[in-house]
């Protein structure tokens, strides 16, 4: 007998990030530009979850959810974790838990179920218009409207059962198919070449509104045969419920708001694009991508579309993954057996990935460049790094005016940089466009701003007030300085 599904839903995610105070309601705006800016401000600004209705063109009911993750209490109650914390606290509670959640995901496989909300509509043939919903267009140069942002795509391996759940751009083409921009060595691009490579159409489920914690390690590399579904289900400590498609029979959340079911073959590519992508920039070119045929659309009633658009840092979900990744840093230069790491820090700027900063108790001589280049090469680093800045322990990291400070006085350019050449690069980084060829490459620069080991005792003091007496003054002229800490 199948087990009803329970609610691991997004509208019982926004109903608790509600009770926290961070859900703002917005009547009106139109699809196209209006709700992309309107995000992306909101962003900047470090604003609530926004849940659009009555959008320009479509049925009220008909919705957009942007800005999922984009704090420390909306992140914490994605992750099942106690909500009132600071981002530094964040980043400690999630220490360890990666390994932890990866341990267990073998006890949480997706549990299957014969129905759920997500099928209250089940659309075929020419029933299918992809622009039922409102899709919106993001930004001003947007080669189209992007249906998938904050999607969960599903797909399987050729030769094994291993499902693989991952997050990747989609752009509407007309009523039934889209583009999937599929990443160059990415879980979902190689089972679609095992499929291409034997002559066989590739099966395709993407889900567009679910629970943030599904597109949240959707978007996070997790080990090759590791099913998210699994990992999701660890998280939350009960499996997470599916439902088998009626075309590909790959499962879906049977909670979910919005999916599409079909098939990318092979050959059959369109240009798509350009897009405005994580790191700030749009994509250079338009690109040929696969196309996804699509032949089931599943949608609740009034449903809402999840939707994480990219852009200039802070965008929808570059928080989140500065969080989750200065975890993870920390935890794999632990694992290497790196002594005296005292924190870490994947900078927003950078989208998480370009910039990462290691403050570290320096042990024996050479240790803070040891540090630096195992960071540039592990796997918080080694796609798309650009910076490695290793900091003393009296550096917090996550604040650049103190990291910058140690770079423009603790480091010699001239023997505390390190330049490695030719490691993994890719054409969404910026900087591509200065690098023809198909294959691409990018060097890292790994920056030593600690104190020169053997001259730390010599090295001058700081001259700035010690914590016990800005701690005193704090309390006694609060009125004057107020009580930030």
């Amino acid at each position: 007998m199948s087990t009803p599904a329970a609610a691991q839903d997004l509208r019982d995610w926004l109903d608790r990030v509600d009770a926290l105070g961070e859900l703002k309601r917005v009547s009106g705006a139109h699809w196209n530009l209006e709700l992309g800016c309107i995000t992306e401000i909101n962003n900047r600004q470090r604003g609530p979850c926004l849940l659009f209705d009555d959008i320009v063109d479509y049925p009220s009911g008909f919705r957009v959810a942007t800005g999922s993750t984009g704090s420390p209490a909306r992140l914490a109650a994605t992750l099942r974790l106690p909500t009132g914390v600071s981002t530094r606290e964040l980043v400690q509670v999630l220490r360890g838990k990666s390994p932890e959640w990866s341990e267990r995901a073998k006890d949480f496989p997706p549990q299957y179920v014969d129905s759920g909300p997500i099928l209250e509509n089940v659309k075929s043939g020419s029933e299918i218009n992809l622009l039922d919903f409102p899709v919106p267009l993001w930004n001003e140069q947007d080669g189209g409207r992007f249906l998938g942002t904050g999607d969960a795509v599903v797909t399987r391996d050729l030769d094994s059962d291993w499902i693989n759940v991952g997050t990747y751009r989609m752009m509407v083409h007309d009523q039934r198919t889209c583009g999937i921009h599929f990443a160059a060595n990415h879980h979902g691009r190689v089972h679609m070449e095992r499929y291409h490579q034997a002559g066989k159409p590739f099966p395709v489920l993407a889900s567009f509104g679910h629970d943030p914690l599904l597109f949240l390690f959707a978007g996070v590399e997790l080990p090759v045969g590791m099913c998210e579904y699994n990992y999701v289900g660890a998280v939350m400590g009960e499996p997470a419920k599916v439902i088998r498609g009626e075309v590909t029979g790959l499962p879906m959340p049977a909670g979910a708001e919005i999916v599409l079911e079909g098939f990318c073959r092979p050959g059959n590519v369109r240009k798509e694009g350009p897009f405005g992508e994580f790191l700030g920039y749009y994509t250079p070119i338009d690109m040929a991508h696969p196309v996804f045929e699509v032949e089931r659309i599943y949608h609740r009633n009034n449903p809402i579309l999840l939707g994480s658009p990219p852009g200039r840092p802070p965008h929808d979900y570059s928080y989140s993954k500065t969080v989750i990744r200065s975890a993870l840093l920390h935890d794999a230069l632990e694992k290497a057996g790196m002594p005296g790491i005292v924190s870490c820090w994947a900078d927003e700027v950078g989208g998480s990935r370009t910039l990462l900063i290691v403050s570290v108790r320096q042990q024996y001589q050479g240790h803070a460049r040891q540090v630096g280049l195992l960071a540039s090469q592990c796997h918080v680093g080694y796609w798309l790094g650009r910076y490695v800045i290793v900091v003393d322990e009296d550096i917090d990291p996550s604040n650049l005016e103190d990291v910058m400070w140690a770079v423009s006085t603790r480091c010699d350019p001239g023997r505390d940089i390190e330049i490695l050449q030719r490691l993994w690069g890719t054409k969404i980084d910026p900087l591509s466009v200065t690098h023809p060829g198909e294959v691409q490459y990018s060097a890292r620069a790994v920056i030593d701003a600690c104190r020169t080991y053997e001259y730390r005792d010599a090295f001058p003091t700081v001259a700035k007030a010690s914590p016990e007496l800005q701690q005193k003054i704090l309390e006694k002229w609060k009125d004057v300085l107020g009580t930030k800490k």
